[in-house]
């Protein structure tokens, strides 16, 4: 009867819980052609591992429209983990001068973006998860052009 119950118990095995994930940005390099290089680092906070793919963040920096951060991250993130994905980006015009404006008087900038995110579970179907950030990102001294 002993061995029964503790069958029982070790059947079910851990539970399998599906997060919303999030996600901010890590880092963003200007290039010389004054496109941005954007790494964002996604969270899964689910129990189980999870395959991140299309990314669709329509993204404000300095109170301006800088364009949708669009990707397909493509990547698969262990449970209660996180991973970064490089992102190709060519921002708005108001945007850049933003950012080239903020970069000149070396002071950080405010972004946000609010958008979606598809993610699908271990064995599961894909989902979209909706996301929403608000945060900054400060000159890294040392090398001109980057904010983290």
């Amino acid at each position: 009867m002993a061995m029964c119950l503790l069958l029982a118990a070790c059947a079910g095995g851990p539970p399998r819980r599906v997060s919303e994930p999030a996600a901010g940005i890590q880092q963003l390099s200007v290039r010389a052609n004054g496109s941005w290089s954007v790494d964002l680092r996604i969270e899964n906070f689910s129990s189980i591992p999870m395959r991140f793919d299309a990314i669709s963040l329509p993204l404000t920096l300095a109170g301006q429209p800088a364009g949708t951060l669009q990707g397909n991250a493509g990547i698969s993130i262990g449970p209660e983990s996180a991973d970064v994905v490089t992102l190709a980006h060519i921002p708005g015009s108001d945007a850049k001068i933003a950012l080239a404006d903020a970069l000149a008087d070396n002071r950080g900038v405010s972004y946000s973006f609010e958008g979606t995110i598809q993610a699908t579970p271990e064995d599961g179907k894909p989902r979209s998860f909706e996301l929403k950030r608000n945060s900054s990102l400060n000159p890294v001294p040392g090398l001109p052009g980057v904010l983290r």
